[in-house]
């Protein structure tokens, strides 16, 4: 065969190998997508950031729990569903859409008050505190409190301590606790109540008061897998979402561990 055929055929074959290659290595690098409650935002954008470096493209999409598990419900491609309540999770797996053996809690939170920046003093969160006083004419931020777990943990330390039926006409309600944080820090409501970790994330927003514990159910968070395509690297992300490396993380955004994680 003459040299210049056999140098085009060489070329061609190695033109070949080299496309083969790319789409292997383009559908490795399909990411992986984690739906998300809102509140776990900064943590795990950071987490992300790390896991992506090494291990491939992680696709994040945040959301109130409620939300995302609808869209869950309905075949959106969500891969990893990390909610704020137990409750959402225990819907999916009732549907049969979580895989078997891969639930698991994370994380634990705490439910805070929070006031602006130019709020003044707030009474002592306890029995009866006047809550409706400090808004004055004002109105207070939650999530949604029917659906989204902070407007629900949120909606029960209020009954708990008795005073629900004196602000729950003055709530201004959010999609999610994200956005009731921003409606704190712009201004737009003097009070409202968050995570612990949310009230971290803004500085224009200050800690008045944590809710006590027992003021309203557990705030965990548990993980699954969903059912559907690309099980090996959504299986090795959950992995690394139990690892000590991503639980640092999630303790310095103020998350705690569940006792499964620790």
């Amino acid at each position: 065969m003459p040299a210049h055929l056999l140098r085009r055929m060489t070329a061609a074959m190695l033109l070949a190998l080299t496309l083969c290659g790319t789409g292997q290595s383009l559908r490795a690098q399909a990411p992986i997508t984690v739906f998300a409650a809102a509140s776990l935002k900064s943590a795990l954008d950071e987490i992300a950031q790390g896991f992506s470096a090494t291990r491939g493209p992680i696709q994040l999409s945040y959301g109130g729990s409620s939300t995302l598990a609808r869209q869950i419900q309905y075949g959106a491609p969500a891969q990893i569903f990390l909610s704020a309540n137990t409750d959402w999770m225990d819907a999916l797996e009732r549907d049969g859409l979580i895989v078997a053996d891969t639930r698991v809690d994370l994380l634990t939170n705490s439910l805070v008050l929070i006031a602006g920046p130019d709020v003044g003093p707030v009474p002592p969160i306890s029995p009866g505190f006047n809550l409706a006083g400090a808004l004055g004419t004002e109105r207070l931020a939650m999530a949604l409190v029917d659906a989204v777990p902070a407007g629900l943990y949120g909606r029960a330390a209020l009954q708990s301590l008795g005073i629900w039926e004196t602000v729950r006409d003055r709530v201004a309600q959010a999609d999610n606790v994200r956005a009731a944080l921003m409606l704190v820090a712009m201004g737009e409501a003097p009070l409202g109540i968050v995570y612990t970790t949310d009230a971290a994330a803004d500085p224009r927003v200050r800690v008045v008061g944590t809710f006590p514990p027992d003021s309203h159910p557990p705030i965990v968070y548990p993980i699954a897998l969903i059912k559907g395509p690309n099980q090996p690297e959504a299986q090795a992300l959950l992995n690394y979402l139990r690892s000590p490396e991503a639980s640092a993380v999630f303790e310095r955004h103020g998350f705690g561990l569940a006792p499964a994680i620790k």
